[in-house]
């Protein structure tokens, strides 16, 4: 059964009539745009960017090849129920805690958070609970959340109504999510994942567990970001028991488009299909790459380090994606930014993200040995010309404390009683904005949290150092937005 895409070949067989169409979109299989456009596109991909007509199914009451394609995503993810995204695994995260929790009702969530979990308690007027991840001071990132912040927080807060976990982090690092799973479901209390890193892991033994082998309620997985499909096109996994699917069909409803684009839908058909038939061999292959590169880079690059599985010592490192090349340089006197630039100006390499203190490069089924070589070769004239610098010189790595909730986020957003100060003479205020370094999107400061000092040290830092900071009305972050 897995060897069958029932939606994509049902849109190709669909196109292949090509019918006479008096329905949206305009360009009516691309004759109705710029030729520009149309022609660098292609016919094919035109053909089936079409709209929800009754022999296509409907995303949003599925009953024909929509509902098949979801019945075959969730015997190969291991769910009861899979919901497919075309609002990515954000919209697929708003889904989950809006399913979950409601106005007032407390949910535990990692302070490392991605933008889109803070959108949902916003929306949703929940209240969250913070859990301090904890912190890797050597390499500068957080990492998860431990077994027993979780135990403590749940003791502390025995009225909570989700907990919510990420599998894995930006950075690849798992916690041990079957524990938490089973720790949380003991107090009757549903386990809410956002894995955006890890739709691989029910595909290889070597992986972590992915939420659903860990008997977690609901997953976001962003098929996309390593799975095969189109940008912006996820998964939303779910196990029934401790949440209603037809609930979380009716949240999903509410917050996707109605215009729903079967081009990524086809391509989450297609991704699923790949996965289940290939998806050991092809990763397996794909680790091959990653660790080969890993290990070149520890032994033969000086001023880099790329951590492996050295760094799982707790609950909340419990496993690692080997997939994920998480690569420090400030031993070269360089911040990642930096090293991010020069990639792209000199070599033509783009990387995933960058930081202070790292460069993150994700190794997929699009890679070869060519490509990683080079990538190698590039970190290898990077190390020649700057060279490792002395200990004296290197910038020391601080992550900011973890700022005081005062305020609801959803009371501080909405808030009309504001004023905008400037960034260097808020430490005390309420904040009623957001600021984030994006990627990765986690909130240095969010709506109802007291401003402390070193936050807005680390904001200047990453500013200075041109990394792409966001969030505030004011794009310069030269002033943010406080509660009077």
């Amino acid at each position: 059964m897995q060897n069958l895409t029932p939606l994509f070949t049902k849109l190709v067989e669909h196109a292949s009539r090509n019918p006479i169409q008096f329905h949206i979109p305009a360009h009516k299989k691309g004759f109705g745009m710029p030729s520009e456009f149309s022609e660098f596109i292609g016919p094919n991909a035109l053909s089936i960017d079409l709209i929800n007509i009754a022999p296509l199914d409907d995303l949003h009451s599925p009953k024909g090849i929509i509902k098949e394609a979801q019945e075959l995503a969730a015997q190969a993810y291991g769910a009861d129920h899979t919901f497919f995204s075309v609002q990515g695994t954000s919209g697929a995260i708003m889904t989950m805690i809006m399913s979950v929790v409601g106005p007032g009702e407390k949910i535990l969530v990692p302070r490392n958070a991605h933008k889109s979990i803070m959108a949902a308690i916003i929306l949703s007027g929940a209240h969250p609970v913070f859990m301090h991840p904890e912190v890797d001071a050597e390499i500068g990132i957080m990492h998860g959340i431990s077994v027993d912040t979780v135990r403590v927080t749940l003791d502390a807060h025995p009225d909570a109504k989700g907990v919510l976990l990420i599998n894995p982090t930006y950075f690849g690092v798992s916690c041990d999510l079957k524990s938490i799973v089973e720790l949380s479901h003991e107090r009757g209390v549903p386990v809410i994942v956002d894995e955006a890193h890890g739709v691989l892991f029910s595909f290889h033994e070597d992986l972590p567990l992915s939420a659903m082998q860990a008997g977690a309620d609901m997953a976001a997985t962003s098929v996309h970001k390593l799975g095969g499909s189109m940008t912006q096109s996820s998964v939303l996994n779910v196990r029934e028991g401790f949440v209603s699917p037809a609930h979380v069909q009716a949240v999903l409803s509410m917050l996707h488009t109605t215009s729903t684009s079967y081009l990524l839908l086809a391509s989450l058909d297609v991704a699923r299909k790949n996965l289940a038939v290939y998806g050991h061999e092809l990763i397996e292959k794909v680790l091959r790459l990653a660790r080969n590169a890993r290990r070149t880079i520890n032994e033969e690059i000086p001023g880099m380090y790329c951590f492996g599985d050295e760094i799982l010592k707790t609950s909340a490192t419990f496993a690692h994606d080997p997939l994920k090349l998480n690569i420090s340089v400030k031993e070269l006197g360089l911040t990642g930014w930096e090293v991010e630039k020069i990639l792209r100006t000199d070599f033509n390499i783009e990387v995933e993200m960058s930081d202070l203190y790292n460069i993150l490069c994700i190794v997929t089924f699009g890679d070869t040995d060519e490509t990683i070589a080079s990538l190698i070769h590039a970190l290898r004239e990077i190390s020649k010309r700057f060279g490792v610098q002395e200990k004296k010189d290197l910038p020391q790595v601080h992550i900011p404390s973890m700022p005081l909730l005062a305020v609801s986020p959803r009371d501080a957003f909405y808030n009309k009683q504001t004023e905008v100060v400037p960034l260097t003479e808020a430490a005390g205020r309420i904040m009623a904005e957001s600021v984030m370094v994006y990627p990765p999107g986690i909130p240095i400061i969010m709506p109802g949290e007291v401003i402390t000092q070193d936050n807005i040290e680390y904001i200047m830092e990453n500013v200075k150092a041109g990394l792409p900071v966001q969030g505030p009305d004011d794009p310069n972050i030269e002033f943010i937005k406080v509660l009077k």
